[in-house]
C-alpha cells in the first residue's frame, strides 16, 4: 500500500467503514486496480448494511481512491484523478474480453 494514504492524511478523511472497504479493494484488486466484487458480497465480507458500504463507496469516490461504474470498481493510485474519457491509444485500452471474462468468474 501507498505509504501517502497516512502521509498526506488521506486516511484522517474517511470513515472506518471507508477504510475497511479501501483495503478489501486494494487486496483483492488485479494488475489494473480492478475489483468485481457484488454489493451482496461487500455487505457480508465486510459486515456493513448496503447503505454503509455505499456511503464508504462514495467517500472513497469523492477522495478520488476509486473509480465505481457498475459493476466494475477500480483503486485509482493516489493523486490520480478518474478517467472520464475512453482511451486514446492501443496502450491504454483495457481488454474488455477479460475484464467479462472475471466477472463471469465471480458471479458464477
Amino acid at each position: 500500500m501507498d505509504q501517502r494514504l497516512v502521509r498526506e492524511r488521506y486516511i484522517d478523511r474517511l470513515s472506518h467503514e471507508a477504510c475497511a472497504l479501501y483495503l478489501f479493494l486494494v487486496t483483492g484488486a488485479d494488475a489494473q486496480g480492478l475489483s468485481y466484487d457484488t454489493e451482496r458480497s461487500l455487505s457480508q465480507r465486510l459486515s456493513m448494511s448496503t447503505a454503509q458500504w455505499r456511503q464508504a463507496r462514495q467517500a472513497l469516490i469523492t477522495q478520488r481512491l476509486l473509480a465505481y461504474r457498475h459493476p466494475l470498481y477500480q483503486v485509482l493510485a493516489l493523486g490520480t484523478p478518474p478517467r472520464e474519457t475512453v482511451p486514446d491509444t492501443p496502450d491504454d485500452a483495457l481488454d474488455l474480453k477479460a475484464v467479462f471474462e472475471r466477472i463471469w468468474e465471480v458471479l458464477a
